[in-house]
């Protein structure tokens, strides 16, 4: 009878969780905008609390809050924005340099007794497509940030909620001491995690544009947004962001510029992602590779492009809840990357 009373709350929990899904799913066009507010809001609480330290009103502070968050995201918007209808323009010509670059190598190849034709090259590898892939993907997630006042008006009403939930918190577990510090737990190791990853995934994006922008390659501040963007998504995100801008330099500079380009990508990553990001982060906040590329798939397919970006964000979030409770504790240590004995 316990067997089967287990069995059936597993079942009744599984379709819970494909019910919540498909919810989500339907709402996207509201759940995505506002979980982009929740993450702004995630990220410049530290911002928050240190003008509110220093004895500024809350509502100046929140006014300067988001009024960095305008200034910041409508200058990076116009220079994607730029970015992208020049690059759109630009699509048939790199096409041709492309097939002129292909011949080139074929060429030497045929020379080395390697038969190949540029016809099967172009039928497998099209760098355009892979590059406007990802001027979709960030076309999406402009498409999103056009609705800036939504946006920001529901970073505002998160701010000052913020400011007053430890009171709230305070209250409403006043007789429960325990629970009080496992929610400021919570809500401290969520800031932190978003904070350091933001600060650490712009140090990547700044580094990559400035050494594209000295080998000379097209649309340098693209391909660093697509770098800041793909740094939330481990193991595989600076692949991922590499590919098209190591074509792009193959295409327009010829291969020593795309193996230069290949080299700066993979020197930044392993200097931010091995070395500063370790040292801030602290260990315990990883995740497999297998939960990883599952993440991908499902928060992609509910939330689309803008669901992969924040989909390793939301899926930390829920380890870190699945932690906090000794129940779920098991599930937390199942999907991280290097599970140590407690």
């Amino acid at each position: 009878m316990s067997e089967q009373h287990k069995g059936t709350q597993w079942l009744i929990g599984f379709a819970a969780f494909v019910v919540i899904i498909a919810g989500l799913k339907a709402a996207s066009q509201v759940v995505v905008p506002f979980m982009l507010s929740v993450f702004i809001a995630i990220i410049c609480a530290p911002l928050m609390s240190a003008l509110r330290a220093r004895h500024v009103p809350t509502g100046l502070a929140v006014l300067l809050v988001v009024l960095i968050i305008v200034v910041g995201l409508g200058s990076v918007g116009m220079l994607v924005g730029s970015s992208l209808d020049d690059f759109y323009k630009q699509m048939p010509f790199y096409k041709q340099r492309f097939a002129a670059e292909m011949s080139n190598i074929i060429t030497w190849l045929n020379g080395l007794g390697v038969q190949l034709s540029t016809e099967q090259i172009r039928s497998h590898i099209d760098p355009s497509s892979l590059m406007q892939l990802f001027a979709n993907t960030l076309a999406s997630l402009g498409g999103v940030l056009t609705n800036l006042v939504l946006v920001v008006i529901t970073v505002v009403f998160i701010l000052f909620e913020a400011a007053e939930l430890p009171k709230k918190l305070s209250i409403a577990l006043e007789d429960a001491s325990k629970s009080m510090q496992t929610a400021e737990h919570f809500i401290a190791t969520v800031n932190r995690y978003l904070v350091i990853k933001t600060l650490v995934s712009i140090g990547t994006g700044v580094l990559i544009t400035a050494w594209l922008w000295v080998l000379g390659v097209d649309f340098p501040i693209l391909w660093g947004v697509c770098a800041f963007m793909l740094n939330f998504v481990p193991n595989i995100g600076s692949i991922i962001a590499a590919l098209p801008a190591v074509m792009l330099a193959f295409v327009q500079l010829g291969l020593f510029s795309a193996g230069l380009t290949a080299l700066g990508f993979l020197v930044v990553n392993l200097v931010m992602g091995n070395m500063i990001e370790p040292r801030y982060m602290g260990r315990g906040l990883g995740l497999s590779t297998l939960v990883v590329f599952l993440s991908l798939l499902l928060w992609g397919w509910v939330f689309g492009p803008v669901g992969m970006l924040l989909s390793i964000p939301l899926t930390i979030i829920l380890k870190i809840a699945l932690e906090e409770n000794p129940r779920t504790r098991w599930l937390a240590i199942m999907i991280d990357s290097s599970p140590k004995q407690r």
